[in-house]
């Protein structure tokens, strides 16, 4: 009934023979994965290591800026995208006093600062002293970091160099003047002389006293122009409008205008702006600027003042006549002080404006051409014209009644 057959027994090798096979290829591909593991984890302990490395570099790094930030002799502070203060190192405290974390920069300012700040100008402190203030993005995160320094020192030293520098200028400046003063002293004491005459009619008199007065003027203006240029129109600062001092720059030349047949054009494209300066001393400097046109262009002279507001908070101011104008050569020359094509010029009128417009933080230069007149063209940052003129009452009422007492049309 049953056969014999041998298939079992090949089976079984076969069997074992497929085991072992599969059994060399697990342990095969044991060690290759046991290898890969040791590699992984030599490559992982190296990058560990070296990430390790790196955050060391990192906090000494940290370590060394903090302590760089804590021995800097400049304030800095970092400010969030709402314009709060998040961090502040210690020179920061102590110009700025505390607290500083967590307050609005605006609020810090309004707090340590003695004067309004124009912009690109020194912070002013109550304290006297002065900070430069330059501020810089955080890169992709929001907000800005500040650095403080203090230019007390250097401003002091800068204007103490500029005060030098006009007091050299002034004793050069008594040896060209000498002639320009003597004349007119020896006039006066000419007609003083005539007046003094027993037999004198009034009406030599009345004409030598008119003689006189007009030559003790023009050494009286030509004193005034040595005190303004020796001092650079340093004088304590007020906040005044420049409307005002443009009326009272008409009311000033009507008198020298109807002598020459001329006429002043005004047109005032920014009646609220206010200046911070000395107002006596800009209306001297545009006086002159009024009284070198009517020079230049004489008879029939015609004064053009533009005034409008441009870009970056400025007031700007043209002065314009219909003279000959300026040559190109010259012109380079015009605001050296001693400088003059006149015979009766001191040289100081063009000098002396511009020290005042500087003075007043602001900047002036020359636009002319021959037979197509001259132009100066004055820029003065605004100190805030809505602002101080909502300010108070007994400003506003001080600038009205400038405003009643320079009147007068030309």
């Amino acid at each position: 009934m049953f056969k014999s057959t041998d298939h079992p027994p090949r089976d079984l090798e076969n069997a074992f023979n497929t085991f072992s096979e599969v059994s060399e290829r697990l342990s095969d591909a044991y060690h290759t994965l046991e290898r890969r593991v040791a590699t992984l984890t030599a490559e992982l302990a190296a990058a560990r290591s070296e990430r390790l490395a790196q955050l060391a570099e990192k906090e000494r790094l940290a370590d060394r800026l903090q302590q760089l930030l804590e021995l800097l002799p400049g304030g800095v502070v970092v400010l969030d995208g709402e314009g709060r203060v998040t961090d502040c190192n210690p020179a920061a405290r102590e110009f700025l006093g505390a607290p500083l974390q967590g307050e609005p920069w605006p609020a810090v300012v309004q707090r340590v600062m003695a004067l309004p700040g124009d912009p690109g100008q020194p912070l002013v402190l109550r304290d006297g002293r002065r900070l430069s203030l330059v501020s810089r993005p955080l890169g992709a995160a929001p907000g800005e970091v500040l650095l403080l320094q203090d230019v007390s020192e250097t401003q002091a030293l800068q204007e103490a160099l500029a005060r030098r520098s006009r007091l050299s200028a002034m004793g050069e400046m008594m040896a060209r003047l000498a002639h320009q003063i003597r004349t007119p002293l020896a006039t006066s004491l000419l007609y003083l002389g005539h007046l003094r005459r027993p037999h004198c009619s009034d009406a030599e008199r009345l004409k030598c006293a008119a003689k006189m007065s007009a030559q003790l003027g023009h050494l009286n203006h030509t004193v005034n122009d040595m005190l303004m240029f020796a001092r650079g129109g340093d004088d304590e600062d007020e906040d005044f409008l420049l409307a005002g001092v443009l009326d009272e720059l008409r009311t000033a030349v009507e008198a020298r205008l109807a002598a020459a047949g001329g006429r002043l054009l005004l047109a005032n494209g920014c009646d609220k702006a206010v200046l911070r300066g000395n107002r006596n001393a800009l209306l001297g400097a545009l006086l002159n600027l009024v009284d070198n046109a009517i020079d230049a262009a004489g008879a029939g002279v015609v004064v053009h003042i533009q005034v409008r507001r441009v870009a970056g908070g400025k007031v700007e101011l043209r002065l314009r006549d219909n003279g000959p104008g300026i040559p190109a050569a010259l012109q380079g020359r015009i605001f050296e002080p001693f400088f003059t094509t006149r015979h009766q010029g001191t040289g100081l009128g063009l000098a002396v404006a511009r020290a005042v417009v500087l003075r007043h933080r602001g900047t002036v230069e020359v636009e002319s051409g021959v037979e197509s007149g001259t132009c100066f063209v004055l820029l003065f940052p605004d100190a805030g014209g809505e602002r101080l003129l909502a300010g108070g009452t007994a400003y506003a009422a001080g600038e009205a009644a400038r405003q009643q007492q320079a009147t007068g049309v030309v």
